[in-house]
């Protein structure tokens, strides 16, 4: 039986539903199934282009590895990154008050075309597609797009399963 989340900009008042690819990366799915409500500050890519992310703390028991990897996301791709406390830079951990932390999470949703995830800093930066919007992306795309015009600030990016 299909599993789904509903991911929301709660400032913007905009959601969309995304149906958990539990037969590609299963374990990513239950550890995020297994965490979920999870949510924080909404960023928005520099480099990667069309993705805002949020980075909470490591929730999975053990780390989940890699499965169903990409570096070239497409519209709708919802993915979970793992970083450890020295993969990032000291600014960005301190910036978004993460600097503390052994490691974090970012999750992540695509909302348009030509992506790319390579960090100038470490080279390409695989992630776990876990899961794809299957309603909803359109309006999403739009609240996502003015995070990127207008900014973040205030803006919470939310994950919660979907009740239908």
């Amino acid at each position: 039986m299909p599993r789904y989340m509903t991911v929301s900009l709660e400032k913007r008042g905009v959601e969309c539903v995304a149906e958990l690819l539990d037969k590609d990366a299963p374990r990513t799915c239950e550890a995020v199934w297994r965490a979920l409500p999870k949510g924080g500050e909404t960023y928005h890519a520099k480099y990667a282009r069309n993705e805002v992310y949020t980075m909470v703390p490591q929730f999975a028991e053990e780390e989940v590895g890699q499965e169903n990897p990409t570096v070239t996301p497409i519209p709708g791709d919802v993915v979970y990154f793992s970083f450890p406390g020295g993969m990032l830079d000291r600014r960005f951990k301190e910036e978004k008050g993460i600097d503390r932390l052994p490691g974090v999470i970012d999750l992540a949703l695509f909302y348009g075309r030509n992506n790319l995830l390579l960090n100038g800093d470490v080279g390409w930066v695989p992630g776990n597609v876990y899961a794809t919007v299957v309603e909803g992306l359109g309006r999403m795309a739009e609240a996502c797009n003015d995070v990127w015009r207008s900014g973040g600030v205030g803006e919470r990016l939310v994950y919660r399963r979907h009740e239908a």
